[in-house]
């Protein structure tokens, strides 16, 4: 099969490694992809949001499945331009993929659906977002409607906090997706994210992780992306999946299903979990990044039939094998990240690095020039590593980082603290 990945980051990487050792696949090609991703794929240089070039691709290519990685493109509808061509394709339509481009719109169907979830409301203008966030008492969560890269929810200790925070937001800070603002309030206990395969009818699970959104030691300093990840998470037992599937992710397939727009693809629900209950916090429509990396690594089953069985609509007859073994990984940023920081730095050392037994190097932001492999991002590689626990995956993917030179970068050197405090506990 011609296989073409939609993206360039740590999750396409992670993706096209795993795609990489599918016996079905003929050729793959990746737009536009990075420096690590073209040890497994052919990289095509074009930019995941524009959609005619890349359907004209897929034509000319005669690809035969598509995967899109990124939530953006999935919300401009690609994923409906493909079918629309005759080129199967992963991921939901641009109705599904509201389930990541409005929070409020996941919100309001918690609530029709009984659908566990923070209490909230949905606010269009500063005024009133100001006099709900008050009355919740404090913390309270501050979240932008829309897409944000993972940088549009702020947890305010203080009510000048929030105050600015909902200020900022209806003030342009993140563009459109701050026209409407969801005002909801702070739960407590242990975060968590849960992934599934659905076909729209079906629900595969796939695996939990946890990871660290803060951009320091401690969980401390402003919102990322994600600064690392490991799995399986110790808090997603098998009790709490079996709720998760039970009272959030089937109901809410089911939800989509009756309202005439079925979601297809990768399901992933943030989730916070106090005394062994669940509650959703936000939904992904695509495998999370650093997540994915964890998942790719533990994963013993061939992804790409599975990936085909969510767009046929037949889950049912599907399930994947998962390596007892922990997975980590480490996010090396840029200086500056997530605020300003200088591209174009050199890394040396990664052949070494990628030596040490168990690790796989994952490149997110970056680009080869003259023989040098260069950032081009604000986060730039994924140092993941497989062990028996996540101590020992934890001790490889440190051993690696030590032995890449990049002065213009920094890493958490805290992931994982949460499982290793549980491991030592017995």
């Amino acid at each position: 099969m011609n296989i073409l990945l939609i993206g360039s980051g740590g999750r396409e990487h992670a993706l096209a490694w795993a795609l990489s050792a599918s016996p079905l696949l003929t050729r793959l090609y990746c737009a536009p992809g990075n420096a690590g991703i073209a040890r497994d794929a052919e990289c095509v240089p074009i930019d995941s949001m524009d959609i005619d070039a890349l359907v004209a691709f897929a034509k000319e290519k005669r690809i035969d499945f598509a995967i899109v990685g990124p939530e953006a493109p999935l919300t401009a509808g690609l994923a409906d331009r493909f079918e629309a061509a005759g080129i199967k394709s992963l991921g939901p339509s641009a109705k599904g993929a509201q389930l990541e481009a409005s929070k409020g719109f996941v919100k309001d169907l918690c609530a029709e659906y009984g659908i566990p979830t923070a209490a909230f409301k949905r606010c269009r203008d500063a005024a009133s977002a100001k006099a709900f966030a008050a009355s919740l008492g404090l913390p309270v969560v501050i979240k932008a409607d829309g897409l944000a890269q993972g940088k549009g929810v702020v947890i305010a200790q203080t009510q000048g906090e929030a105050d600015s925070a909902i200020d900022a937001m209806f003030g342009g800070a993140f563009g459109d997706a701050g026209k409407e603002v969801v005002v909801e309030e702070f739960l407590e206990g242990e975060e968590a994210s849960f992934f599934a395969l659905t076909d729209g009818s079906h629900v595969l699970p796939l695996a939990g992780a946890q990871d660290h959104k803060r951009a320091y030691d401690g969980d401390e300093g402003p919102n990322t992306g994600g600064m690392g990840a490991y799995s399986p998470a110790p808090v997603l037992t098998p009790e709490v999946q079996q709720k998760v599937l039970e009272r959030i992710v089937r109901p809410t397939v089911d939800a989509m299903r009756a309202r005439g727009t079925p979601y297809q693809g990768v399901l992933y629900a943030g989730l916070m979990i106090k005394d062994g209950e669940p509650k959703l916090i936000e939904y992904n429509c695509r495998f999370g990044d650093p997540e994915c990396q964890v998942l790719m690594l533990r994963l013993k089953s061939d992804l790409l039939p599975a990936l085909i069985a969510a767009r046929d609509g037949v889950l049912d007859t599907f399930d994947l094998r998962w390596r007892n073994d922990a997975a980590i990984t480490v996010v090396m940023a840029a200086k500056g990240y997530p605020g300003a920081y200088e591209k174009g730095t050199p890394m040396k050392g990664l052949k070494h690095a990628a030596e040490v037994e168990g690790v796989e190097i994952f490149h997110a932001g970056t680009v080869a020039r003259e023989g040098q492999i260069l950032a081009n991002g604000g986060r730039v590689l994924n140092v993941s590593a497989v062990g028996k626990d996540v101590r020992e995956a934890r001790a490889r993917a440190y051993e690696a980082i030590a032995r890449i030179d990049w002065p213009g970068g920094y890493c958490r050197g805290d992931i994982g603290w949460r499982a290793i405090e549980r491991e030592a506990k017995g």
